[in-house]
């Protein structure tokens, strides 16, 4: 509600003229919107360990971290803060479907930049992908060795690319989602 001073009676007390504002409520999926949450809080916090935990273990080798380490685990992090956002704007009851289609799309872009490099480092001719197959994946040693250990920790090394790639296509998927959720949100509204 909205109050104007209009003017002053004979007596000197002033006039107000209320006006009311509306305000529009959009009507939001309640379950989806939470389901994307929870994926998407899963997809950015397992793509930030796995990222921090390989440039911690480059800084313990002494060795330079590659750019899409940082770019991730950024990536990641904004996905956070947006959700969180979104946290706030659903408390307050101004969640809006603009915010999110244009928050979504922007993330949508800087998740498939990650997706595309960690896909590059995966699966391309000398990546990460067929050094496993060769060095981890053709072996099997057993016992209480050292080499074993080595083995085991190169296996999980392996297996960690594997689940970012598998949790950023799903990240993906699901920023596509949302951006499709806020727009059918908006014109359910309309």
């Amino acid at each position: 509600m909205a109050s104007t001073v209009t003017g002053t009676t004979a007596s000197g007390s002033l006039v107000f003229e209320r006006r009311s504002a509306r305000v529009h409520k959009y009507h939001w999926p309640a379950i989806q919107l939470n389901i994307w949450m929870i994926v998407m809080l899963i997809a950015a916090s397992l793509i930030i360990g796995v990222f921090a935990t390989f440039m911690q273990t480059q800084t313990q080798l002494q060795l330079a971290s590659p750019w899409y380490f940082g770019y991730s685990i950024t990536v990641a992090s904004l996905c956070i803060v947006f959700i969180l956002i979104l946290l706030y704007l659903i408390y307050n009851r101004r969640l809006l479907p603009s915010i999110v289609l244009i928050g979504g799309f922007i993330l949508f872009i800087l998740w498939l930049v990650a997706l595309i490099v960690i896909s590059i480092q995966l699966w391309g001719a000398n990546g990460v992908g067929s050094n496993c197959n060769l060095a981890v994946f053709s072996q099997d040693p057993r016992g209480q060795t050292l080499e074993t250990l080595a083995w085991l920790e190169q296996k999980s090394i392996c297996q960690q690319w594997q689940a970012v790639f598998a949790f950023a296509l799903v990240g993906e998927v699901f920023l596509l989602w949302i951006c499709v959720m806020a727009y059918q949100v908006f014109a359910d509204d309309s």
